[in-house]
């Protein structure tokens, strides 16, 4: 099994990612990314919404790895879509990570100017700021809206992904378009008792792993790249011991049978959180 999925025909990116979604003190943030790269991490997920752009590039400036080894990723929020606010966007998330270029930038959300987000993206991409450039939270109709009448298909679409909302018809879909998933909450935060399930803990006890490494496994396997979290070194090293085994015809079924076709947090079609979303204001 490889540790490495192609973007564009051209663009390697890591299959296993580290993000940091919800670490908010910023000292904490910097010594995470310092850990998981320590670790093995060469992917490293963050965005402008997290308030922790800054904190990861101290990280990657005090690490010991060379940056060309390192695969950064951010994000656009709502609030700066649009071709001229995203041409800023992009300026501010590299100045607060302190580096020359990102090897993929997301639009974060599918609302708001993203056609002008998108072009001011590929602009961006073909001056040499961004290697790749791609989408979070869209659905397959919005992904094939953008793609269609930019002529620009998005490397990645970032969505949920995880043994309770599995998406099979997003993942198929974006699959057969050519379109790389990464599945962002791959452990669903713990919801609905994942790290007690019983299904899950039997196939780990196959393996001799975890339930988290059998998750993490379950993605790649699928041809999914995750982006974990932790803050315990201990379980960086163990969420990177992934690609050692494989699960069974038998297990993966086992695992399709825990899909409740749900979502674990939030619908993206839901009109009220679309507003929420227009209105929240996020420190960068």
């Amino acid at each position: 099994m490889t540790d490495k999925v192609i973007l564009n025909k051209n663009t390697e990116m890591p299959n296993l990612g580290f993000g940091v979604y919800q670490v908010t003190d910023q000292n904490e943030a910097k010594q995470a990314v310092i850990d998981a790269i320590d670790a093995g991490y060469r992917l490293i997920d963050t965005a402008a919404s997290y308030g922790n752009e800054k904190a990861v590039g101290e990280a990657i400036e005090d690490s010991n790895v060379s940056r060309e080894e390192l695969f950064i990723t951010s994000k656009l929020w709502v609030d700066d879509t649009g071709y001229e606010a995203t041409k800023r966007a992009i300026k501010e998330s590299l100045e607060r990570l302190q580096l020359d270029y990102l090897d993929l930038f997301l639009i974060h959300q599918p609302y708001g100017d993203v056609f002008g987000s998108w072009k001011a993206m590929n602009e961006a991409k073909n001056a040499g700021l961004i290697r790749a450039v791609g989408v979070s939270n869209f659905s397959i109709a919005q992904i094939t809206n953008i793609a269609e009448f930019s002529g620009i298909k998005p490397a990645i679409n970032q969505i949920e992904v995880n043994p309770f909302n599995q998406n099979n018809e997003a993942v198929e879909y974006l699959q057969n378009y050519g379109v790389q998933v990464e599945a962002w909450a791959p452990f669903a935060e713990g919801k609905n008792g994942l790290f007690t399930n019983d299904t899950l803990q039997e196939i780990a006890d196959n393996h001799n792993k975890s339930i988290a490494q059998v998750v993490l496994h379950w993605n790649v396997q699928r041809g999914i790249v995750p982006v974990s979290k932790s803050t315990k070194p201990e379980r960086m090293v163990q969420n990177l011991d992934v690609l050692d085994f494989e699960l069974t015809d038998s297990e993966m079924e086992k695992i399709a049978q825990l899909d409740t076709g749900d979502s674990q947090f939030f619908s993206h079609e839901d009109p009220e959180m679309i507003k929420w979303m227009a209105h929240r204001t996020v420190e960068k």
